[in-house]
């Protein structure tokens, strides 16, 4: 592993996260890869509407792929604009578009680690993104206690867990849970108040209950 000082780099990297519906996943990374982006990973996941209308149709629910890029800032902002235009995320339910700054990366092409890297504050926190991790099931509840506190919805995303307090054994073979990761994002005023509804509804303090953090977000673009 390469170990610089961030001071002699100069580089700055930030963490994309583009949220559209199904299929179009591959069409994200090819335009990251247009605008110097060298590649993503998609993940799938469900999406959910806050929207009563669209929940008596049965069409608050949609299928998500959440595709996550990873590069200078520089690049990362030239990109987001060509996101913006190609992905038409100036209209509504088109697809969500943030970034989260980071202190470190590797696996990208030059990048190098840093033992002094600081990650970069943002500027003017607008919004951020709260993630919590439960159990597979557990989803729905957490969106119900953060839409109670004032969240327009979130994505659900499907994982699993290896935690000391998360596996049970079966003819003494440890199984893994399956895990649901919820990714909400809001406003930085609504935070507090959505953070304090899930850790009470999932009392997620308790050992084995799941994992809840937050990350300021940079920039947004989707969000109305």
């Amino acid at each position: 592993m390469k170990l610089k000082n961030s001071s002699i780099l100069g580089m700055d990297y930030e963490i994309m996260c583009v949220i559209v519906n199904v299929g179009k996943g591959s069409k994200v990374v090819k335009i990251g890869k247009q605008n110097g982006i060298s590649g993503g990973t998609i993940f799938y996941g469900q999406g959910t509407i806050n929207n009563t209308l669209l929940k008596l149709l049965g069409l608050d629910d949609v299928r998500k792929e959440i595709v996550i890029l990873a590069a200078d800032r520089e690049v990362v902002k030239g990109a987001l604009e060509e996101f913006t235009k190609l992905l038409h995320l100036d209209k509504r339910n088109q697809g969500i578009v943030f970034t989260v700054p980071i202190a470190n990366l590797l696996g990208n092409k030059n990048c190098v680690y840093s033992q002094n890297a600081i990650s970069r504050k943002v500027d003017q926190v607008m919004y951020q993104a709260i993630f919590t991790i439960v159990d597979s099931g557990e989803a729905e509840d957490v969106i119900a206690a953060a839409v109670a506190a004032g969240s327009q919805g979130g994505t659900v995303i499907s994982g699993r867990g290896a935690g000391s307090h998360e596996s049970s054994k079966l003819f003494s073979m440890d199984i893994e849970p399956e895990k649901e990761i919820v990714l909400i994002l809001t406003e930085s005023q609504t935070t507090d108040a959505i953070v304090a509804s899930i850790s009470h509804a999932m009392e997620i303090e308790k050992p084995g209950n799941g994992v809840l953090f937050t990350l300021d977000v940079n920039n947004t673009r989707g969000l109305f």
